[in-house]
């Protein structure tokens, strides 16, 4: 079978989406680590240049990742369906809603699995540990949320599941295939479930430097993000990366708009 060629065209795009994510979520990391920069008497550099060279080392990030997910994706069984189809100037439309209803209900309950572990089984235990912190730790409003959400379900993805899932299915189907060469169902469920716990350890260190980070508030921060993973990884697995980053936003709106709005 002939190899495809790489497609710069779906490269691009994905990556304009990437970094548009990056850019929406620094007014949401701003506030929320709004008590840590006031702390700061002097940056070493300012600020926005700060930010600036932040946003530019993350696009070069997102390149990388965009590009081994374009050459591997295909290789390993996976895509981006909907977006290579509207470039081939086929008729997505129904494939697009047909994913749609689905892909927003996962991202949903997601949300609210996520909210209601913490609530129900986290917070009683770690009452101690976050006492006294409400004051200390910012809330972002909703409209922060709400662009924050744009990187979880874009950038996100393309970093755990089209970039770390696709390689680690692809890697893993050098050795566990199925006859078309492509990872056996087995190898898909160890490559969702790896990248899920990742992505899960990858929010350790900004939760840092918001929370004591006891044994148990490792757990709680990996296995809370690990749930929204493994389904978002299901869903691109499944359905395409489209649906994931459908998913994934829906989740986030959830989680980082509804809450907030619902709360006061």
């Amino acid at each position: 079978m002939a190899k495809k060629p790489f497609d710069v065209r779906l490269f691009l795009i994905l990556w304009a989406a990437g970094v548009v994510g990056v850019v929406a979520l620094i007014p949401y990391s701003l506030s929320l680590q709004s008590s840590i920069l006031e702390q700061l008497a002097e940056l070493s550099i300012p600020l926005p240049a700060l930010i600036v060279t932040q946003v530019i080392q993350n696009a070069i990030l997102v390149a990388i990742a965009v590009g081994v997910g374009v050459l591997l994706a295909p290789r390993a069984g996976l895509g981006v369906p909907i977006i290579s189809g509207w470039l081939a100037k086929e008729n997505v439309e129904p494939r697009l809603r047909a994913l749609l209803l689905p892909s927003i209900l996962v991202g949903v309950v997601a949300g609210a699995v996520i909210i209601l572990l913490d609530v129900v089984v986290f917070a009683p235990l770690l009452a101690g540990t976050l006492e006294g912190l409400e004051n200390t730790v910012s809330n972002p409003p909703a409209w922060q949320g709400f662009l924050a959400s744009f990187y979880g379900g874009i950038t996100e993805e393309l970093l755990l599941r089209f970039f770390l899932m696709t390689l680690l299915a692809w890697l893993l189907g050098l050795v566990w295939r199925r006859e078309p060469g492509q990872p056996t169902v087995g190898a898909f469920w160890v490559a969702n479930v790896v990248a899920a716990i990742l992505f899960g350890a990858g929010h350790l260190p900004t939760a840092a430097t918001l929370f004591p980070l006891t044994a148990l508030m490792v757990v709680r921060v990996i296995a809370l993000n690990s749930i929204g993973g493994i389904a978002f990884g299901h869903l691109y697995w499944t359905r395409g990366l489209e649906a994931a980053i459908i998913a994934h936003f829906s989740a986030d709106i959830v989680l980082h708009v509804l809450t907030p709005l619902i709360l006061g």
